[in-house]
């Protein structure tokens, strides 16, 4: 059985995956290839007749580099196919109706490199089903065909447009707005979620004043405010660019005259030198005194987003999904040579960064861990993932009474101890996929997992209904404020505790003021 909707361009055509009507590969903007690469995007031409919306459009065009291929099948595009022509988006609906459920729209992670609204992890029918909702997943342009910002090499009269990834996804949104009401979508309860760079972005979106009217609220899950590059990081990143390329200026014309794989060259050095530079990743959003005009967390704080209930959490162990992808051993010696690395690029700030990492992390110091390879999944947690959400909710909260924090600290028992509550392993929890992919047939899953993957679901539908978490009045769950920071840890048992990374946030607090955290991980040291 097929369903026709009449979108605002055209009428499509999806298929049915058991109840749930999927309409997939709508496009939501022209693809953004010759005149308009490198260039904002524009409205879809209109199409005559029905077309057909049953399989997922490409992924833009990335690279996994040196990521171990455990890593790239977490956050990658799963062997989808690649082009520029990506900007399409994918619904997942119980009817298409008059309705007007909740909206949940899905930004996908992947280090602003990697991944695609298809990935098969994101599939949306079993959120849809479960909760009778609208889901919606969407690509948008990665590394430096999304996030370069080459206003500093710019030629004379060159007019850069930059931050393209990010608008990439506010088109979307204006897509939500302007034709769901057509699958039995309410465009006037929509709620962002995303994982990893797609928690980044959604904090992004929540920092961005053109894209705030566009969604009511935010789920952010092992990602916050801390990754918008400052003006010079993002020069920085531009010159290494344009150097690779062997040019000391660019302009549009030239960017549009590149090769796919001249571009993903580039793109592929530029990360490298980024990351011996400082462990900075090179491409992600960046204050451009336009789109962005400031760090988001600098709205944040001033409560331009107070309108908007959020949800944020991290997974306990986040780190691990590297280091159990890697199989590296790491001695003290090794700890303490990494920290100094850190110490001697971190620019946030004056002081002895490195005795202050060393007492807080160094070996064999330190109240949670003890092996050098704990200390650095601490450091590295803390650092990246831990202390961003933990202000991000601070700063939130002051104006938003809804604002909720959780710790997700499932861990798979036959490898829990190497693989812990890592990077990512929430995903099949919340989209309800423990039977597919790396947690199959119980390999990995225990008794607990299904009716905690059942809790987690139930908890982001009703946020996504009423902006809180609670679906059960019987479940204690406060809202998150500063004198208690209460947090629901999720795991083979559920509870409530205040305040579990106050240390993080009072080591990381004075070294990141500024909004933007190193991530080491992006130049490959791990």
């Amino acid at each position: 059985m097929q369903d026709i909707v009449s979108t605002r361009f055209g009428e499509i055509e999806g298929d049915r995956d058991g109840r749930i009507r999927r309409f997939r590969g709508i496009p939501f903007a022209a693809p953004p290839v010759d005149a308009l690469r490198f260039r904002a995007p524009v409205a879809p031409e209109p199409w005559a007749g029905v077309r057909e919306a049953t399989a997922f459009g490409p992924a833009s065009p990335q690279i996994a580099g040196a990521l171990h291929p455990i890593v790239r099948g977490v956050i990658g595009a799963f062997g989808q196919t690649q082009s520029q022509n990506c900007l399409y988006l994918n619904v997942w609906t119980p009817r298409c109706d008059d309705e007007r459920r909740p909206v949940m729209v899905w930004i996908h992670g992947g280090a602003f490199v990697l991944g695609s609204g298809g990935g098969r992890v994101y599939d949306g029918a079993r959120l849809a089903a479960r909760g009778d909702v609208v889901v919606v997943t969407i690509n948008y342009r990665l590394g430096a065909l999304g996030f370069l910002d080459w206003k500093s090499v710019a030629g004379p009269g060159e007019t850069p447009q930059v931050n393209l990834g990010i608008r990439d996804q506010i088109a979307a949104l204006e897509w939500v707005r302007d034709n769901i009401e057509a699958f039995g979508g309410d465009p006037d309860n929509v709620t962002v979620f995303g994982e990893s760079a797609g928690a980044m972005c959604t904090a992004t979106l929540l920092g961005t004043p053109a894209a705030r009217p566009l969604f009511h609220k935010a789920i952010l899950q092992s990602g916050a405010a801390h990754n918008v590059s400052r003006e010079e990081k993002a020069a920085r990143a531009a010159h290494y660019f344009a150097e690779a390329l062997g040019l000391d200026t660019l302009s549009l014309d030239r960017l549009q005259s590149l090769t796919v794989s001249e571009i993903m060259r580039a793109q592929s050095r530029t990360s490298a030198r980024i990351g011996r530079d400082n462990g900075l990743m090179a491409w992600q959003p960046s204050v451009d005194r336009d789109l962005i005009p400031e760090q988001p967390l600098a709205a944040l704080e001033r409560g331009d987003a107070a309108q908007i209930p959020v949800l944020i959490g991290t997974n306990r162990d986040e780190i691990k999904l590297f280091t159990f992808a890697s199989r590296e051993r790491i001695t003290d010696r090794d700890l303490a040579e990494r920290i100094h690395r850190i110490a001697e690029r971190c620019d946030y700030g004056e002081g002895d960064h490195a005795s202050k990492l060393m007492a807080t992390y160094g070996p064999r110091v330190g109240e949670r861990a003890t092996s050098a390879l704990d200390q650095w999944v601490a450091l590295q947690s803390d650092q990246i993932f831990h202390y961003p959400a933990s202000r991000l909710a601070d700063l939130h909260s002051r104006h938003q009474p809804q604002t909720f924090v959780y710790r997700f600290d499932w861990r798979p028992p036959v490898i829990g101890e190497a693989l812990g509550s890592c990077h990512a392993l929430d995903l099949p929890f919340v989209f309800g996929g423990l039977k597919d992919g790396f947690l199959r047939a119980g390999l990995l899953a225990d008794r607990s997992a299904l009716p905690l993957s059942e809790f987690i679901q139930d908890t982001w539908l009703s946020f996504a209904y009423t902006g809180s978490p609670v679906a059960d009045a019987s479940e204690e769950w406060p809202a998150y404020e500063e004198h208690r920071r209460y947090t629901k840890v999720l795991g083979s048992k559920r509870r409530l505790i205040k305040d579990p990374h106050g240390s993080a946030r009072a080591f990381w607090g004075p070294l990141i003021p500024d909004g933007e955290a190193p991530l080491a991980l992006a130049s490959g040291e791990r």
